[in-house]
């Protein structure tokens, strides 16, 4: 375990170290004395892009020379704001052990209702998923195999509508590049996917449960059929596209990743399927013909915050600014940029890992969280203001939103597992 999970850990804090000392006026590129630097040479950050960079990833779809204007929106006072309050926290334990009892806590990197609402999945460093009632915060299910100790780095439960006979299955990527199938009530692996020389952190079901998909360290993303759990295509990285290769309308050289990729998301049209990671870049892809449809400039994406509802794609950013954005499916232009409050100089901003519309009323508010002010928060999708917050004491890494809209479970920097209440 220790080798994949110090990994995750080391690029996390060395994220958190340089946020903070670029807030105190440092050179967030130079560490402190005693600080471990994270063994990730092979696949940098993507620095700022160049004007250039940023001509080519616009043009072939938006014909602009530079990024549209954030629409800023400005919401209620903060001071006004009702506060989100705990439902339940559970500590991530010791397999077989009930929450709340002693034993070794785990990292807590993801989090997932079940389709109805009763469960909340818990994917951990240790790699285990460990489930528990959504009304109390009771461990239901430990979902362990003795050969993976490695982080669990994302969630997804199969659809309802899927026509497979078998129920209550729940896909878990890990970082040691496998991908299984696991059966809450019988405790069992059905399956289990091996992508050699991967670390695999996204994976999303399309609406129908026919097919899934896969993204992580090695910048492809791949399209499974879920029936045979056969790849059935791969969405080359851009590291893989050579310029003169492209024939297929719409396609460029910007198409595709050229880093790790954190965030997936199929769209309610079929065929459609976000993607987005380090490289600053959204992709939203046709997976009919394996091509990007729309390639959008700026997003930072760290964590599971992509969304998207009819013709609007939501982005979650790890940066201290322009954390939150709206843009056009259609046209990939920026349809508006929601402020997170500031705090004053004396707190640090809310970098964010994770980021959704609720599902409940057609997406009209966004629920999102992060690192830093530790904070989660409400916001009106149409007006761009804070409704609620809630600051814990460790940064949020992973957020679902009850289908019920009621709740929302978080996983936590302080190896807990928690539901917040949220305000009508």
């Amino acid at each position: 375990m220790g080798g994949h999970l110090e990994e995750v850990r080391k690029i996390r804090e060395a994220r958190e170290r340089a946020a903070r000392r670029a807030l105190r006026g440092l050179d967030p590129e130079q560490g402190s004395e005693g600080e471990e630097e994270s063994d990730d040479a092979d696949l940098p950050e993507a620095p700022d892009l160049t004007p250039e960079d940023e001509r080519r990833a616009l043009a072939p779809h938006t014909g602009a020379s530079k990024p549209p204007q954030p629409a800023v929106h400005n919401g209620p006072s903060p001071a006004a704001l009702p506060v989100i309050r705990l439902g339940w926290a559970a500590e991530a334990a010791t397999p077989g052990l009930p929450a709340g009892s002693p034993g070794e806590a785990a990292d807590v990197f993801c989090v997932r209702y079940s389709p109805d609402d009763a469960l909340v999945a818990a994917g951990c460093g240790d790699g285990v998923v460990r489930v528990y009632h959504a009304t109390d915060g009771r461990l239901a299910y430990s979902l362990a195999d003795d050969s993976l100790t490695l982080p669990t780095t994302c969630l997804r439960f199969r659809p309802s509508a899927a026509s497979a006979k078998t129920r209550n299955v729940l896909l878990a990527a890990n970082s040691d590049g496998t991908v299984k199938h696991w059966h809450l009530t019988s405790g069992k692996c059905l399956h289990s996917v091996t992508e050699q020389d991967n670390q695999v952190y996204a994976v999303d079901y399309d609406t129908d449960g026919s097919h899934f998909a896969t993204a992580g360290r090695d910048c492809h993303i791949r399209l499974y059929d879920e029936t045979t759990k056969s790849a059935v295509s791969t969405l080359l990285s851009s590291l893989d596209r050579a310029p003169s290769g492209y024939h297929s309308a719409g396609a460029s050289a910007h198409s595709g990743h050229s880093n790790r990729v954190f965030g997936l998301r199929f769209g309610a049209e079929a065929h459609s399927l976000l993607s987005g990671g380090w490289d600053n870049t959204v992709q939203l892809w046709d997976t009919r013909t394996a091509t990007t449809a729309l390639s959008i400039y700026g997003p930072h994406v760290c964590g599971d915050a992509l969304d998207m509802r009819g013709h609007t794609i939501l982005s979650g950013s790890w940066r201290p600014e322009q954390q939150l954005q709206l843009w056009d499916a259609r046209t990939g232009g920026l349809l508006a940029t929601l402020p997170w409050p500031a705090h004053g100089r004396t707190r640090e901003p809310c970098q964010v890992y994770a980021a959704q519309f609720s599902r409940h009323d057609g997406g009209a508010r966004i629920i999102a969280g992060g690192s830093g002010a530790n904070e989660v928060r409400v916001f009106d999708a149409k007006g761009g203001g804070s409704l609620a917050a809630i600051t814990l004491p460790k940064g949020v890494y992973g957020l679902d939103v009850e289908g019920g809209g009621g709740h929302v479970a978080v996983a936590a920097g302080d190896n807990a597992v928690r539901t917040l209440e949220l305000p009508c």
